[in-house]
């Protein structure tokens, strides 16, 4: 590309690849119902269709996507009470099967209120086959004690897929002892007796429907992010839980948000980080330059709207092109993270 685009809207020639985002569908063949609030309408059994209308809209995208992140929450932990995990999963991983191209899952809090982290491991939800590796950078390459990796979906851009429920009480054995030292860290942070009760916190993410990331985890998203760093890469990085206050409701945060920000914001790579969890969605960008986006819930979405976005790579910044009640954003990138042609 020798000359600049041109300002405003940007054409289609200046589009270097596209990516989907989906979260929250927290499937359940149930009537509908409402958050535990009960100030917001859940629709479990359509979350289906609506998954079904996003996979026929990027299926026939004139380019289509390289790849989907689903956020996390696929199916809803009720599921686990009618001992309906397993079918609920499989119907709607028979549901992604339709998409043309690859889904990136991400774990949430209702994937561990229906599986451990040894099923989920050994399950169709693990896509770390679908991982990149550096060559000659071993310390690149995730441990397998939590569900981490990286991949490269066009040259030069990073995605990097976090666990953030690495630190947590769900989804792991009451006897080991990383349950005992993360039951420990909540319950300092917590004393409520419903430890899902933010009442009363001076931090009210430490709640036992959030999760952490584990100093094993932030040394390696730092040796990835030096090596993006170095090689002049853009990262975007994929989370169930936000990390960023202004973006998101404070009680949906990762217990240990500020390790993240501080690992990220030491380095010039990071361009934008996608959660969910929250349902209402939210967005901010943080003084480092870094797009905090939170995709709104397919859970709390009306029958006759959607939520789900296609984001459209350009080579100066990303254009989130949002469906129903995701809406669209553009993310500029920083002026030295700017690509020149």
């Amino acid at each position: 590309m020798d000359a600049k685009p041109e300002p405003g809207p940007l054409s289609e020639s200046s589009e270097l690849f596209s990516f989907g985002v989906i979260a929250d569908i927290q499937y359940a063949d149930l009537e509908d119902g409402y958050n535990f609030q009960g100030s917001r309408r859940r629709y479990y059994r359509h979350s289906l269709l609506h998954l079904q209308g996003a996979i026929e809209h990027w299926n026939k995208e004139s380019s289509p996507p390289s790849c989907v992140l689903q956020l996390g929450d696929i199916i809803d932990g009720y599921n686990a009470q009618y001992q309906a995990s397993e079918k609920s999963l499989e119907l709607i991983m028979n549901t992604f099967q339709r998409l043309k191209v690859p889904v990136h899952h991400t774990w949430g809090n209702h994937e561990f209120y229906n599986f451990s982290r040894d099923y989920l491991t050994n399950s169709k939800l693990n896509t770390k086959f679908l991982e990149d590796q550096i060559a000659h950078h071993p310390e690149t390459v995730p441990s397998e004690n939590y569900y981490a990796y990286h991949f490269v979906p066009f040259p030069k851009f990073r995605f990097i897929l976090l666990d953030a429920y690495d630190m947590s009480v769900l989804g792991v054995d009451q006897s080991s002892p990383k349950y005992q030292q993360c039951l420990k860290i909540l319950r300092e942070h917590n004393p409520n007796t419903e430890l899902n009760s933010p009442q009363g916190l001076a931090e009210p993410q430490f709640v036992q429907f959030n999760g952490g990331f584990s100093q094993e985890q932030l040394n390696w998203l730092n040796e990835v992010l030096t090596f993006s760093d170095r090689n002049q890469e853009k990262v975007v990085i994929v989370s169930h839980l936000p990390i960023y206050p202004e973006a998101s409701d404070s009680v949906c945060l990762a217990w240990n948000y500020r390790d993240a920000l501080a690992v990220i914001w030491s380095h010039k790579c990071v361009v934008c980080f996608f959660a969910g969890h929250t349902h209402d969605g939210g967005y901010s960008e943080d003084p480092f330059g870094v797009h905090h986006v939170n995709i709104e819930g397919v859970i709390e979405t009306a029958p006759d709207s959607q939520a789900f976005g296609t984001v459209h790579v350009c080579p100066d910044k990303m254009m989130l092109k949002g469906r129903g009640r995701v809406p669209d954003r553009i993310l500029n990138y920083k002026k030295e993270r700017a690509f020149h042609f």
